[in-house]
C-alpha cells in the first residue's frame, strides 16, 4: 500500500470519529499553545528589558560613592566623588565616550499658576545627553560657560511641558524652582516609561554647579555619582577597568584598603535579568510541556480503542494482502495526523493568546509597552515535538495492531 492510499486511509478513519478526534488532540492543542504563549511571551519580556536598558544610555557604567573609613568605623553615604573625577575620566579612560557627573536635588517647578515635583531633577554635565542617548526636541542644551557659571537655566521633559505650559512653548519662559528664577533652554526628546513604569520624561536637568551652589548652597565639589558612556559594547569591560584604575590611582587608594567608590556596569545587569527571564521562560515553558505528554497519552488509549474496534478491520485487510508492515504505518500514520493537526491548531491559538495577552498587560500596566514577540522557533520546536509524541505514543497501538493474527481478527466479535 502507497504513501498516499495510507494517508487517505488514515484521513477517512479519523472523519468518521469526528468528535473522538477532536479530543484527542486537544491535549497536544492545549501543550503546543501553552509552549508558543510561554516562550514568546518571555522573549518579550526579555526583549522589554534590553530594550530600556538601551533607552537608559548607550553603554552606561554607573560610578557611585563607597564606604569611607573613619578611624575603626566604616561610614556610608559619603560623598567621595567629584566633577573632576567625571572630567578626568573622559579625558583619561581611552574607552570612554563620554561622562558626566551627577547631582540629586527635589523641588517644585512653578510656572504661572501650575507647580509640579518631576520624578527626577538633578544637575548634569555638558554630555549627559550624550551618555543617556537623548535628544533634544527642540531648544539647546548647557554650555561649558553655563556650568562654569551656575547659570540659571534648565532642560524639561515633555511631560513637564504638558503639565506647566500645555500648548504654549517653553523655550525662553522662566519658571520658578525653590524660588529661584530659572529660564527654559531645551525640551527634552520623549522617552516614554521605564522598566518599572516610571516616567522618564517628568525630568528637569540644570547644571551641576548650579543645584551646588545656588539651590544647596554648598561651595564643595562633590557629586551623587557619575555616569560614564563607553565608546561601544565591545570595550565595556575595558572602559570599566580603566575608571577603576584612574578612580583608585586619584583617590590614592592603596591595594588591600577598601575603596571609596563603586563602578558598576550596565551590561552586567542586563545580562543578570535576561538569565532570569530565560529561566523563568523555560521553567514556564516546560510545566505547560507536560500538557503534551497527557496529549501523548490520550493518543495512545484512543489509538488502543480505535484498534481494538478495528480487529475485524484489520483481519480483512490482512486476508487480502496487507502487510504487518502496512497496519503498522497505517496505523502509525493516524497517530501523527492527530498530533500535527493539534500542533497547527495549538500554534495558532498560541501566537493569538501571546498576542492577547500582551495587548492586555500593555494595557493593564501605565507606561510601560511590552513589544509583541512571535516565537517561531519555539513553536517549530514545539510542532516537532507534537509530532514526537504522535510517533513515540501510536507506535504501541500501530504495532499492536501489525501483530494481530489474521483469523483471529477476522473471528473477532
Amino acid at each position: 500500500m502507497g504513501y498516499l492510499l495510507t494517508f487517505r486511509v488514515a484521513f477517512r478513519a479519523l472523519a468518521k470519529n469526528k468528535l473522538r478526534a477532536g479530543l484527542t488532540v486537544l491535549g497536544v492543542v492545549i501543550g503546543i499553545a501553552a509552549v508558543t504563549a510561554m516562550v514568546s511571551l518571555g522573549q518579550s519580556a526579555s526583549g522589554l528589558v534590553q530594550g530600556q536598558f538601551t533607552m537608559l544610555g548607550t553603554n552606561v557604567i554607573f560610578v557611585f560613592p563607597g564606604n569611607v573609613r573613619r578611624g575603626p568605623v566604616m561610614q556610608s553615604n559619603i560623598p567621595t566623588l567629584t566633577a573632576k573625577d567625571s572630567e578626568a575620566i573622559a579625558k583619561e579612560c581611552p574607552s570612554v565616550r563620554a561622562s558626566s557627573p551627577m547631582v540629586g536635588v527635589q523641588g517644585q517647578v512653578i510656572f504661572g499658576n501650575a507647580n509640579v515635583s518631576p520624578r527626577e531633577m538633578m544637575g548634569v554635565g555638558t554630555d549627559f545627553l550624550i551618555v543617556r542617548n537623548w535628544g533634544l526636541a527642540r531648544g539647546g542644551f548647557f554650555s561649558e560657560r553655563d556650568i562654569s557659571s551656575a547659570a540659571k537655566v534648565c532642560v524639561i521633559g515633555q511631560t513637564l511641558v504638558g503639565k506647566l505650559f500645555q500648548t504654549t512653548d517653553p523655550i525662553g519662559k522662566t519658571v520658578r524652582i525653590k524660588h529661584m528664577p530659572v529660564k527654559v533652554i531645551g525640551v527634552l526628546e520623549e522617552k516614554g516609561a521605564a522598566l518599572f513604569g516610571d516616567d522618564q520624561d517628568n525630568i528637569v536637568l540644570l547644571p551641576y554647579t548650579t543645584v551646588r551652589k545656588r539651590l544647596q548652597g554648598s561651595e564643595f565639589d562633590n557629586v551623587n555619582a557619575i555616569m560614564v558612556s563607553a565608546r561601544s559594547g565591545d570595550v565595556m569591560l575595558d572602559a570599566q577597568q580603566e575608571v577603576d584604575m584612574l578612580l583608585l590611582e586619584r583617590h590614592r587608594i592603596v591595594p588591600g584598603e577598601p575603596r571609596d567608590f563603586l563602578v558598576q556596569n550596565t551590561t552586567e545587569i542586563a545580562n543578570i535579568l535576561g538569565i532570569i527571564t530565560g529561566t523563568l521562560t523555560l521553567m514556564l515553558s516546560s510545566i505547560a510541556a507536560i500538557s503534551l505528554l497527557v496529549g501523548g497519552v490520550g493518543i495512545m488509549n484512543i489509538m488502543l480503542v480505535s484498534v481494538t474496534e478495528r480487529t475485524r478491520e484489520i483481519g480483512i485487510r490482512m486476508a487480502v494482502g496487507a502487510t504487518s508492515r502496512d497496519i503498522l504505518r497505517q496505523f502509525l500514520v493516524e497517530a501523527v495526523l492527530l498530533s500535527c493537526v493539534g500542533g497547527v491548531i495549538g500554534f495558532l491559538l498560541g501566537m493569538a493568546g501571546s498576542i492577547g495577552m500582551t495587548h492586555l498587560i500593555n494595557a493593564l500596566t501605565s507606561g510601560t509597552k511590552w513589544p509583541v514577540v512571535i516565537s517561531f522557533p519555539a513553536a517549530f520546536v514545539a510542532f516537532f515535538f507534537a509530532a514526537a509524541v504522535g510517533i513515540g505514543f501510536g507506535f504501541y497501538p500501530a504495532w499492536r495492531a501489525s501483530q494481530l493474527d489474521p483469523i483471529e481478527a477476522l473471528r473477532y466479535e
